[in-house]
């Protein structure tokens, strides 16, 4: 059995990888992805597109010279109609929250695969999670138990843990709000003999 190289630094990411039981490795992409994201809002792309192209960009760059299946991923957030990105201080998540609070919100979450410089698979999810009304005492509960976790996101949760209890709805693939299109990945994965069929 193969292995495949994960282009991502996220902990989310390989953990759900690891939980499925794909042998992977990682590497980072050395992506400069505030510098891509800017260029491709200038050229009019949306965050659904700004997901898939960061994706792409990992995996190829990192298939450079390499025999292995290389799976470049990447998640956006969009809200009414903006890009956001994830912030820095657990102040910043709790202004994100209160802004989404009560309202909808889409994650677009795409996984490329590449071989060898070239991409020859993808996907993209797009989930659409509403969030519930809270209390401001439930979020400052919220931030104090999860403190710098919740900056691991850019919604500012963690939906497998107590992040759950932000929403009244989700609509969408659970492994794409972790951050991996997983079941069409684990297809391909099988068809490469990378997972036994």
């Amino acid at each position: 059995m193969s292995r495949v190289i994960l282009a991502s630094k996220s902990t989310a990411r390989r953990q759900v990888l690891e939980d499925a039981g794909v042998p992977f490795e990682a590497a980072t992409a050395g992506v400069d992805e505030d510098a891509v994201k800017a260029s491709l809002l200038a050229e009019g792309a949306d965050p659904r597109q700004i997901a898939e192209a960061l994706a792409e960009l990992k995996a190829v760059k990192v298939s450079r010279g390499r025999p292995e299946l290389v799976v470049g991923a990447d998640q956006t957030l969009e809200f009414e109609g903006g890009l956001y990105d994830k912030v820095d201080q657990v102040d910043q998540a709790r202004e994100r929250l209160l802004a989404l609070r009560g309202k909808p919100h889409k994650l677009h979450s795409a996984v490329v695969v590449a071989k060898e410089g070239q991409p020859i698979w993808r996907e993209v999810s797009t989930a659409v999670l509403t969030m519930r009304p809270f209390s401001e005492a439930f979020l400052d509960a919220y931030l104090r138990d999860e403190g710098e976790a919740a900056l691991g996101s850019v919604g500012c949760y963690r939906l497998e843990a107590v992040g759950a209890q932000l929403f009244s709805k989700i609509e969408g693939d659970y492994f794409a709000i972790l951050g991996l299109p997983l079941l069409g990945l684990l297809d391909l994965l099988r068809s490469h003999g990378v997972l036994t069929r």
